[in-house]
């Protein structure tokens, strides 16, 4: 892979950083969450561009014989920002949710799996085979439904599907015309397929969007932010597409809404600042913040001095003058009087992940969720 040329601003930039950061490094352990750290850049050649860091550590239990492998993945744009800071995951078949706030960095991961974007450092193996070495591989396998797409308003559903159609290569215009009711089918269009995409709803708009990734059955299939926008409706028959459509193939799901990973996905990823600081299941989310999730209401008033003293993640305003609020706590005894423990949630311990400090973290979160953490142990985020 030819690394990406860097102009003389970024170079200094960057080596001050590198600097700064290495001075931190102590006994094989990273100490500060400063840009460049495992499988990152940790110099320049004589042609200025930069070097790939060893492998210092792994950020999840690596999957065996895993599908599609990500290892040591950066991404550094002119500023310099760096998007993507060593990215280690292992994929197997099935729904797999990558979860983040918005800039998190999902999108540009997404993108260089997708060979749309060329990465910094690290590599992308699809079935052994290194996709940033060889995109061809991964774009003949795949689909894709990126965040932001436009139609052609007025053209019809299966005219503007088998226009796709023969920008993906298939011939024939019978041969297009049958695969393109097939998919309008998949995707529960046939009764629009004669209507103008201008007068789709955001839902249908999706479906169809959908329907033009699985052309050609692909081994991957990858959606960026499917249902923001939705109404609730759509969204939960979205839902039911894209499990029917995980089955014996890699779904990739991007998304910034914790629902979306918790009806889908039996795996995810949590994404802060570029840096994965989550691999795991839904389910040992929510255990690891079991009991220390309480609730209670707090007048809007009252609610900035109450969150000075108490670990606030959500706050949810009923009525205009209350607030519903939900507390982390370290232990049950440091509750605030008059909040009843709750019920924990996958969005509770995304957002303690979020906001908490490392020490903060109950034992089974750190573990669980996140063993490295290396994107909070500066403090809170």
């Amino acid at each position: 892979m030819k690394p990406v040329p860097l102009n003389s601003r970024m170079r200094n930039i960057l080596a001050q950083e590198l600097r700064a950061t290495m001075g931190r490094y102590r006994s094989g352990v990273w100490r500060s969450c400063e840009p460049c750290r495992q499988g990152e850049v940790v110099g320049f050649s004589r042609q200025g561009f930069p070097r790939q860091a060893r492998f210092l550590r792994h950020h999840s239990t690596p999957m065996p014989h895993a599908p599609l492998t990500i290892r040591g993945l950066v991404k550094i744009h002119p500023g310099p920002v760096c998007a993507l800071r060593g990215v280690d995951l292992d994929i197997g078949e099935g729904m797999y949710g990558l979860l983040g706030p918005n800039g998190a960095g999902k999108s540009t991961f997404m993108n260089i799996v997708a060979g749309l974007v060329e990465p910094t450092a690290g590599s992308v193996l699809l079935d052994g085979v290194d996709v940033v070495a060889d995109p061809r591989h991964m774009r003949e396998r795949l689909g894709y439904l990126p965040q932001d797409f436009g139609f052609y308003p007025d053209l019809s559903g299966r005219a503007m599907l088998e226009f796709l159609l023969r920008m993906k290569g298939v011939s024939g215009p019978k041969g297009r015309r049958v695969l393109a009711d097939e998919l309008l089918e998949r995707v529960n269009l046939t009764s629009a397929a004669k209507r103008k995409v201008g007068g789709y709803s955001g839902g249908m708009r999706q479906r169809l969007g959908l329907a033009q990734a699985i052309a050609g059955n692909p081994r991957v299939l990858i959606v960026d932010e499917p249902t923001a926008g939705l109404d609730p409706e759509e969204r939960q028959r979205f839902y039911r597409l894209l499990a029917e459509m995980s089955a014996g193939r890699i779904v990739l799901l991007s998304t910034h809404i914790v629902d979306d990973v918790s009806t889908l996905c039996p795996r995810l990823a949590v994404i802060r600042a570029g840096e994965v600081v989550a691999d795991t299941t839904p389910t040992a989310a929510r255990d690891s913040v079991d009991g220390l999730i309480y609730e209670g209401f707090v007048a809007d008033a009252q609610l900035p001095a109450f969150a000075e003293s108490h670990r606030v993640i959500s706050a949810v305003l009923v009525e205009g003058r209350t607030n519903r609020v939900r507390v982390f706590v370290a232990a049950s005894a440091s509750a605030p009087a008059s909040f009843t423990r709750s019920t924990s949630t996958l969005e509770d311990a995304y957002l303690v992940l979020m906001r908490c400090a490392r020490h903060e973290l109950p034992p089974a979160l750190s573990h669980a969720l996140a063993p490295t953490l290396s994107v909070l142990a500066g403090g809170v985020v």
